[in-house]
């Protein structure tokens, strides 16, 4: 089971803590909220698997592009996904539509801090960490964010 602790910025898998970033708009399961959802919930899918590190996906497909500064400072608006993606499902009730608002675990910008709030809604973590993660997990791997 993959654990998010909100308050900590932390995802923890097995005996692993890893850093990751949550939502600038705080917790909530309303569609159009940029906010983290708590709760239970699965894996749905994994996307990206022997992508190259930095790989760029809109849309949860690889744009073909690898991140790099040089990208970042042209387009410094852009809400990086890069490298891997885990795409929760809500099984509760009140985080049924998690799935539907495109909430992932998923790699981030090097530039993106860690520990701190910052996304649009997803987990972010750093591009190395996810990789390791992705290749531990399975799909319908359970994940409690609290």
């Amino acid at each position: 089971m993959i654990t998010i602790n909100i308050a900590n910025q932390t995802l923890t898998y097995q005996d692993t803590v890893y850093l990751i970033s949550s939502a600038a708009n705080g917790v909530g399961e309303i569609q159009g909220s940029f906010c983290t959802p708590l709760g239970k919930f699965k894996i749905s899918e994994k996307i990206g698997d022997d992508l190259e590190l930095g790989s760029v996906l809109v849309g949860r497909v690889p744009t073909g592009e690898v991140y790099s500064k040089k990208l970042f400072d042209e387009q410094p608006d852009r809400d990086w996904i890069l490298s891997r993606i885990l795409w929760l499902d809500g099984v509760e009730s009140h985080n049924k539509n998690t799935k539907q608002r495109y909430i992932y675990i998923h790699g981030s910008a090097d530039e993106y801090s860690m520990g701190k709030p910052g996304s649009k809604g997803c987990i972010r973590m750093k591009n190395n960490d996810i990789i390791q993660l992705f290749n531990q997990v399975k799909v319908g791997e359970e994940v409690v964010i609290k």
